[in-house]
């Protein structure tokens, strides 16, 4: 081999090892990305839990009201970020997922939440389910989504959250 082509090889030898530098840390740098949204989402779910709470309890009259619920049955995960229901004359449970901007992802989730919720919680089979999503930042166009999806819709204002639904909404029971 030519001292030309020994020097060309160690080049690309040195491409190589720091293609795989670099690739390292672009794995690295994603991990620490997914953690400060992670972080900024449980930061938002307890933003939301003592206004969802007060609604919860104040104008649904729900008993129980339980954050970060997570369930697996059946090789199916989920995870509600506030589970609540009433076992009284009042027999329905809600379904509250926080977001900190909502996508349509979020009203995809829910629903699939809803869909499998008495797979997941066979204890509430008798109970009407509500879906409510919780959201810091919703678009108009993705509000009416929700709403024509059945959900109810809380919003910030204030650094309180609150129903942001029409006086004649009927949310769907699932």
């Amino acid at each position: 081999m030519t001292a030309e082509a020994e020097e060309i090889w160690a080049i690309l030898r040195e491409l190589a090892q720091s293609q795989k530098e670099t690739d390292r840390k672009f794995k690295e740098l994603g991990k620490q990305i997914g953690g400060l949204g992670q972080k900024f989402g449980s930061f938002t779910e307890g933003l939301a839990l003592p206004s969802m709470t007060k609604i919860l309890r104040d104008q649904f009259h729900m008993e129980v009201i339980s954050p970060s619920v997570r369930v697996s049955k059946n090789g199916l995960d989920a995870e509600i970020d506030v589970l609540a229901y009433a076992n009284s004359t009042i027999n329905e449970a809600y379904v509250v997922e926080v977001k900190s901007h909502l996508r349509e992802e979020g009203i995809s989730q829910l629903k699939e939440i809803m869909d499998n919720f008495r797979l997941f919680f066979p204890e509430h089979k008798d109970k009407k389910i509500y879906g409510i999503i919780a959201a810091v930042d919703i678009s108009e166009a993705l509000k009416k989504r929700v709403l024509d999806a059945g959900f109810y819709v809380a919003r910030i204002q204030d650094e309180t959250f609150s129903l942001d639904t029409p006086q004649d909404f009927k949310a769907k029971a699932f």
